[in-house]
Order: structure tokens, then sequence, then C-alpha cells
């Protein structure tokens, strides 16, 4: 799919994303795609769904899931993603019905994955722009993935961010200097709640 999505369909993707959710914990259903959606997004494209809820008028993740490749059509890979995100992130309880007036959304669809092949722990700044990349660490069994969002939420450089993508991950933080570990990139478009069932926006990272 042409990497370019809008507002108008940036709205689309995360109100059938909360409706995924609401309709699974509430009534026990998985929806399908609506019969209005959009023919892009029956194209294969990765994506994350994260959902946060407000604490002390603090913005904390409660659960976030996607698929990192373009394995899936994007309408169906969005409506798994958002339910595994509420119902099935190991590191947290399931959503409950109540929580969905204090949660945010947010969608992120993800550009294919690109190896960094030929990368020189001593070029992390020119090989990773922070607010714009997201990055995979892999290593035999062991993979992690973060977003382009949460260096800037965190406030990380290069190194911090693969450091920390390697923890993820499971291994040492400066497993990315082992020549076993293979490092990739994307980029994201990402639409959000500004508060719960608010105005959507589409996130600018920098």
């Amino acid at each position: 799919m042409p990497f370019k999505l809008d507002v108008i369909e940036g709205k689309f993707l995360v109100n059938l994303a909360r409706k995924a959710v609401k309709t699974k914990i509430t009534v026990g259903d998985t929806i399908e795609p609506p019969a209005n959606t959009p023919n892009i997004f029956f194209e294969h494209t990765g994506v994350f769904v994260s959902i946060n809820i407000f604490k002390n008028d603090k913005k904390m993740l409660r659960g976030c899931i996607g698929y990192p490749y373009p394995t899936h059509v994007l309408v169906k890979a969005l409506i798994d993603s958002a339910i595994n995100a509420a119902v099935h992130d190991p590191r947290f309880l399931p959503l409950s019905p109540i929580e969905l007036h204090n949660v945010v959304f947010e969608v992120s669809v993800l550009t294919p994955p690109e190896s960094l092949e030929s990368f020189d722990p001593k070029d992390a700044k020119k090989n990773i722009i922070i607010g714009q990349d997201g990055l995979i660490v892999e290593n035999g069994p062991f993979k992690g993935l973060l977003l382009p969002q949460v260096p800037v939420e965190w406030g990380w450089n290069a190194e911090e961010f693969i450091s920390q993508c390697c923890i993820k991950a499971g291994l040492s933080s400066d497993s990315w200097m082992d020549a076993q570990t293979t490092l990739y990139k994307f980029q994201a478009i990402i639409f959000e709640e500004k508060t719960p069932q608010g105005k959507i926006i589409k996130k600018a990272l920098i």
C-alpha cells in the first residue's frame, strides 16, 4: 500500500480498534471488517495497537500488541491486535468494560522492516533517527520490538534506544554489538485519541 494515510482513514482505524475491544469484552464476539472498509485496508501491512490509561493525569501503557511484518491484511490484523492488546498482553490483566471509559487507543501502521545488515555500532546515530524509526532486534529465538514513539516518550538517544530494544528481546543491553544480532528499522504512521473516545489526531513525533 502507498505509505500515506490521512486523518479520516486514521479515525476509521482507531474507531474500529475501540469497537473491536468493546465488542469482545462486553459480549465476547470478534467483529468482522465493516462493509464500508476502504479497499486500502485490505492490503498487507504491519500494525500495532496500543491502549493507554490515564492515572493521576498521566498516560500509562495498558496493553500493546501487533504484527511487525505485513503478513495479514491491515483491517484484520488491526482487529486482532486490538483485542490481543486488551485481553492477551501478558504484562497486564485483561481490560475490563468499565476501563473503556478511561483509556485511549493508538494505532501504528508500519512499513516493512528494513535490515541493517551493514550496521556499525559506532554509527548508531547515522543509522537510526529518533522520532522516525522503530526497531526490531533478533538473535536466535530472542526478538524485541519498540515503536518509533517509545524513545521520544522516554527521551532516549539512538544508543539507548538500541540497548532498550535488546533488553525488550531478553538480551543484554550491549548484545547489539554481537555479530549474531540482527537489527531492523521501520517507520510508522500513528493515529491516537487525545482523550477517551475523544478527538483522533495524526501523531507527530518530531
